[in-house]
């Protein structure tokens, strides 16, 4: 009985100390991922070169065929790296840091035979922008060549100083506020000027219609006709 005891409290510490492993084992492959440099390497989708999948190398080293209309992300350790198509004297030469995302734009140049790759590097912000267009994506795991650092899953670059950050609330100072009151005050006077001033002929017209009744009136009074309390008056 106490043999069975001690197997039964041995199988259980030997499951404690796998589980307590497994988080440990995990760590060390997320600290490796965000100690590389990340690099997009992507393709517009054109017409002209469109059959044309020029090859992309780091430090000599294939990394894909280049496909139209696609992107790749490749995850590389920091420090001095060359990239270059199948046109070396066009390359771009990288001082990569650890955790920063680069992007690289694959262009197609017109040759005497035929068109060849040439890599330009582009800002973080142009570059992520131009990486979200729908018209980019995922190469084709079949041109994968350097399957251990290449990643053909959708990517999701970070735009810099994207951060949404409140707007602060201006409140401008009392004097500002007072001169801003009486501004307003003088732009309604302004509009509400031309009203008075169309209001005028019309208040003259009617004055002078009512001197002109008076007159009348009077006239008939002198020739002892008793004029009508609703005597109207015709232009």
């Amino acid at each position: 009985m106490r043999a069975l005891r001690i197997l039964s409290l041995a199988i259980l510490l030997t499951e404690v100390l796998t589980f307590a492993q497994e988080p440990t084992a995990a760590a060390p492959a997320a600290d490796a991922k965000q100690a590389q440099a990340r690099v997009y390497v992507y393709r517009y989708k054109q017409f002209v070169g469109g059959a044309l999948e020029p090859s992309v190398y780091c430090d000599e080293v294939q990394l894909a065929r280049m496909d139209n209309g696609r992107y790749f992300e490749v995850r590389i350790d920091p420090g001095k790296h060359t990239f270059h198509s199948n046109d070396p004297q066009a390359g771009v030469a990288l001082d990569l840091k650890a955790g920063q995302a680069y992007f690289i734009r694959v262009e197609i140049a017109t040759g005497l035979m035929k068109g060849h790759g040439r890599l330009t590097l582009m800002s973080p912000e142009q570059g992520s922008y131009e990486l979200k267009s729908s018209k980019l994506k995922p190469l084709d795991p079949s041109k994968v060549v350097d399957k251990a650092r290449v990643s053909v899953e959708e990517a999701h670059p970070e735009t810099p100083g994207a951060e949404s950050k409140t707007p602060a609330t201006v409140v401008p100072p009392p004097a500002m506020q007072f001169r801003n009151t009486r501004l307003m005050a003088k732009r309604s006077a302004v509009r509400a000027e031309p009203r008075v001033r169309r209001a005028k002929p019309e208040i003259r017209f009617l004055s002078r219609r009512l001197r002109v009744v008076r007159e009348r009136k009077r006239k008939l009074r002198n020739r002892g006709i008793r004029p009508r309390s609703s005597t109207r008056c015709k232009n």
